[in-house]
Protein backbone atom coordinates (compact mmCIF):
# COMPACT_ATOMS: atom_id res chain seq x y z
CA UNK A 1 0.00 0.00 0.00
CA UNK A 2 1.19 3.23 -0.81
CA UNK A 3 1.41 5.97 1.75
CA UNK A 4 -0.29 9.35 0.57
CA UNK A 5 2.81 11.26 0.16
CA UNK A 6 4.53 8.65 -1.74
CA UNK A 7 1.25 9.23 -4.04
CA UNK A 8 2.85 13.08 -4.38
CA UNK A 9 6.18 12.18 -4.78
CA UNK A 10 4.96 10.24 -7.81
CA UNK A 11 2.61 13.52 -9.23
CA UNK A 12 5.59 16.01 -9.11
CA UNK A 13 6.40 17.07 -12.74
CA UNK A 14 2.90 16.05 -13.60
CA UNK A 15 -0.14 18.47 -13.66
CA UNK A 16 -2.87 17.65 -10.78
CA UNK A 17 -5.93 19.33 -9.62
CA UNK A 18 -6.47 21.01 -6.09
CA UNK A 19 -9.61 21.06 -4.83
CA UNK A 20 -9.55 23.81 -2.26
CA UNK A 21 -12.05 25.08 0.66
CA UNK A 22 -14.36 27.36 -0.29
CA UNK A 23 -15.22 25.00 -3.47
CA UNK A 24 -12.38 26.44 -5.68
CA UNK A 25 -10.22 24.58 -7.67
CA UNK A 26 -6.81 24.74 -8.91
CA UNK A 27 -4.76 23.04 -11.39
CA UNK A 28 -0.84 23.20 -12.53
CA UNK A 29 2.25 21.44 -12.67
CA UNK A 30 3.18 20.06 -8.81
CA UNK A 31 7.03 21.55 -8.35
CA UNK A 32 7.00 20.36 -4.94
CA UNK A 33 5.67 19.53 -1.12
CA UNK A 34 6.37 20.19 2.11
CA UNK A 35 5.42 17.76 5.34
CA UNK A 36 2.40 20.34 5.90
CA UNK A 37 1.05 19.41 2.48
CA UNK A 38 1.95 22.87 1.38
CA UNK A 39 2.16 22.55 -2.43
CA UNK A 40 4.29 24.69 -5.26
CA UNK A 41 2.16 24.71 -8.50
CA UNK A 42 3.70 26.08 -12.09
CA UNK A 43 1.46 27.24 -14.59
CA UNK A 44 -1.34 27.24 -12.33
CA UNK A 45 -4.97 28.17 -13.07
CA UNK A 46 -7.86 28.68 -10.93
CA UNK A 47 -10.89 26.64 -12.03
CA UNK A 48 -14.83 27.27 -11.92
CA UNK A 49 -17.43 24.45 -12.82
CA UNK A 50 -14.38 22.80 -14.55
CA UNK A 51 -13.89 26.12 -16.92
CA UNK A 52 -10.69 27.90 -16.64
CA UNK A 53 -11.08 31.15 -14.89
CA UNK A 54 -7.49 32.54 -15.03
CA UNK A 55 -4.10 32.10 -14.30
CA UNK A 56 -2.30 32.20 -11.69
CA UNK A 57 1.39 31.12 -12.50
CA UNK A 58 3.30 29.69 -9.91
CA UNK A 59 1.66 29.46 -6.53
CA UNK A 60 1.74 27.92 -2.98
CA UNK A 61 -0.88 26.48 -1.70
CA UNK A 62 -1.62 26.26 1.69
CA UNK A 63 -1.96 22.44 2.78
CA UNK A 64 -4.61 23.59 5.29
CA UNK A 65 -7.18 24.63 2.60
CA UNK A 66 -6.56 21.64 0.59
CA UNK A 67 -9.98 18.93 0.20
CA UNK A 68 -8.10 16.38 -2.27
CA UNK A 69 -5.36 16.61 -4.77
CA UNK A 70 -6.23 14.47 -7.82
CA UNK A 71 -3.28 13.11 -10.35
Amino acid sequence: MERPFDLLNDSIGKKVLVNLKGGKEVSGELKAFDQHMNLVLSEAVELEGGERKQSLGKVIVRGDNIYYVSA
